[in-house]
């Protein structure tokens, strides 16, 4: 007897010393041109006799004569807070399941038929805890052949605690996750539960780690030679209009300063759009944005990617309040008088005026507000700087900034975000990084540098595709009256 149990004692102690933890991972606008030029040039804009047959000279918007003029609800605003449409991904074969291994064969496979669903019968005794390191050094996770009964008896023999467990629709069996209270180490705890035949399979509670999930780095850091260690708008105040935000995200804890509803009758649905601009200009923490430290003035004038003249011009008002810097203004609709007055009177106030293209195609007509002089109109590039297939273009686009494929907050986690609208919000922050380094630099010296010092990437000059070209922020530092 002495013998066998020495035997058995030496077995346990190889398949402890056996058990090895593998990671996984996982892989103005001075040169602007003259308005009324541009706006005769727009087909679908120039209209009435003030247009030469050249399209040379117009003041109309969309042909519709003064009572359009006068107008200030825009029932059928073109709002660019969403990338145009793509097509879904072709659907995956649902693979066929595979049969229920009997418990003795210590295997355990996905049931037969039905639907894969979530698991909602999970008891938690202690919440999951992030470690560091190749496994959690006090936990095993075990498939139980049992019930809530026998997963007691075996914490109790073993002396182990019930941290988790629940019915594994995929493995077909309990899943719990037993705790080590008294420091044995994993491998030896998982050779003990060897020896109990209702544990079927015994595993250490590995760490896997995503490629990105430590600290996202945007790809646009590097493309606008903005070095993201030293990145910041400390203080620089940004006003922001767009949908309602989800500030519990972590990426905005702190970021805003304050809020303003400007259609408060209207209930708020969508918080994605404008939680992805406010972090692209001024996020925190692992979706660090373009300015870290600046102050976000968020005024809420959309909802369903729609609103209205009203609602815009009292969110702007209400910017002009609170001395803010920069505007961002990631939407376009059609021209409007007095959405042009309200932003040339922002911009003699000295504040710098960012706005969104458009997403609305090559053939698109042109888009206001980024179309009004005094307003920097902004295309979007990608990674590697071709133009963004879908975005406007004209003599109005001013510059180009990064903005397919963008990691941004969205909502209550983050989302890959692309438009005109998150090129916006790119230049906005950049534009908070030169007035953090030179507070008193005006919104015309900032114009002028950002063209001077653009990097071309289209016909040599100004283009109407992309601009000036691509946003070159350490020379527009540098480019100082």
């Amino acid at each position: 007897m002495a013998a066998e149990a020495a035997l058995r004692f030496a077995a346990i102690l190889a398949a402890a010393m056996t058990i090895a933890a593998v990671p996984a991972s996982a892989q103005t606008n001075a040169a602007k041109g003259d308005q009324t030029k541009i706006d005769c040039r727009n087909g679908s804009n120039a209209a009435g006799a003030d247009c030469a047959k050249d399209g040379s000279a117009s003041d109309n918007a969309g042909g519709a004569g003064p009572a359009q003029a006068a107008a200030v609800f825009l029932p059928a605003l073109i709002v660019d807070l969403f990338p145009n449409p793509v097509a879904p991904p072709a659907p995956v074969p649902t693979p066929q399941p595979e049969p229920v291994t009997p418990p003795g064969n210590n295997q355990a496979g996905p049931p037969a038929g039905g639907p894969i669903v979530s698991p909602t019968d999970l008891v938690a005794v202690q919440p999951p805890r992030a470690v560091a390191g190749e496994f959690v050094p006090d936990e095993v996770l075990v498939t139980v052949d049992g019930n809530a009964g026998a997963v007691q008896q075996i914490a109790a023999s073993f002396g182990l605690e019930v941290r988790s467990q629940r019915q594994s629709r995929l493995l077909g069996t309990t899943l719990v996750r037993f705790g080590i209270p008294d420091g044995r180490p994993v491998g030896v705890v998982l050779a003990q539960l060897a020896a109990d035949g209702r544990t079927q399979r015994r595993e250490p509670n590995h760490i896997y780690s995503l490629q990105q999930a430590a600290g996202i780095v945007n790809y646009a850091f590097d493309r606008i030679a903005l070095d993201a260690k030293q990145a910041s708008g400390q203080n620089v105040r940004v006003a922001v209009i767009d949908t309602g935000i989800d500030d519990s995200n972590p990426a905005l804890a702190g970021v805003i300063a304050a809020q303003f509803d400007a259609m408060p009758d209207v209930p708020v649905e969508k918080r994605d759009h404008g939680t992805s601009i406010d972090g692209l200009i001024a996020g925190v923490g692992a979706l660090e944005g373009m300015a870290p430290g600046a102050r976000i003035y968020h005024a809420r004038a959309f909802e369903g990617g729609k609103s209205t003249m009203d609602v815009i011009l009292s969110a702007l008002d209400w910017a002009a309040e609170q001395n803010v810097s920069i505007i961002n203004m990631s939407f376009v609709g059609p021209k409007n008088d007095l959405l042009g007055a309200a932003c040339r009177n922002a911009r003699a106030l000295g504040m710098v005026l960012v706005a969104a293209a458009g997403n609305n195609g090559p053939k698109a007509p042109y888009g206001y507000p980024a179309a009004f002089d005094g307003v920097i109109a902004v295309t979007a590039t990608d990674a590697k700087d071709a133009l963004m297939p879908q975005a406007n273009r004209g003599a109005y686009v001013f510059i180009s900034a990064p903005g397919v494929e963008m990691v941004a907050p969205s909502g209550a986690g983050s989302a890959v975000v692309t438009g005109t609208s998150f090129a916006a919000a790119i230049l906005s922050g950049a534009i908070a990084n030169l007035l953090h380094a030179s507070p008193g630099r005006s919104a015309d010296d900032i114009e002028k540098a950002l063209a001077a010092t653009a990097k071309d990437l289209g016909p040599k000059g100004r283009d109407n595709d992309f601009g000036y070209g691509l946003l070159d922020i350490k020379a527009a530092e540098a480019a100082k009256e």
